[in-house]
């Protein structure tokens, strides 16, 4: 298959795919951090006009994810950037071939429409955990590939990506969306076994 991972850098899912022998290729703003010469540096619009079996993409979530929806009242330019976030979010959703958009719970619940599911990396091999939505066309739910157990706090369970009070542990730096949105290498795996039939 002809698979362009957008909105990603880190070429997780793209050598996910590319491992299996599809031609794989990522796109985004940034250059690839893994040195691959398989990603596509530049705004993913023009590369989306080529001939793909499968897209999966990552749209940005900074205005579009609960945790950011809550400053909109406090910072009325921001209401405008969930408004454009949204927009970007919707041009993947009428794209033609089959496609993934990936995204946190937030605001596309909402505004387009629920998820097809939400994953979990713990359930994928991933001492990790970061609920995850998926919108779908024409690719079947993800099946869990294998359980990660947490560490048991105060009755509840909670992941290596986590405090004890269930915060995500990265602290406030400027890498620390970049870091957050890297694809988890067991989910990566399971889209491209999964979705290579």
């Amino acid at each position: 298959m002809r698979v362009l991972v957008a909105c990603e850098c880190s070429g997780v899912a793209r050598e996910a795919f590319r491992l299996r022998g599809h031609d794989a290729w990522s796109c985004d703003l940034k250059p690839c951090s893994d040195g691959s010469p398989f990603h596509l540096q530049g705004d993913v619009l023009p590369f989306l006009c080529d001939a793909w079996d499968l897209v999966i993409a990552h749209p940005p979530c900074t205005y579009l994810s609960v945790s950011g929806l809550h400053w909109n009242g406090r910072r009325p330019e921001r209401a405008k950037l969930t408004e454009e976030a949204a927009r970007f979010f919707m041009i993947f959703a009428h794209l033609c071939c089959k496609w993934a958009i990936e995204n946190p719970i937030g605001t596309m619940s909402r505004r387009y429409r629920e998820p097809d599911q939400i994953i979990q990396p713990y359930n994928f091999g991933d001492d990790a955990s970061k609920a995850t939505c998926l919108w779908l066309n024409g690719l079947p739910q993800l099946l869990p590939t294998y359980r990660v157990a947490g560490r048991i706090v105060n009755g509840k369970e909670r992941w290596a990506n986590q405090t004890d009070s269930g915060q995500n542990k990265l602290p406030p730096s400027p890498e620390r969306a970049a870091l957050r949105a890297v694809t988890y290498q067991g989910i990566a795996n399971a889209m491209a076994q999964q979705w290579s039939n």
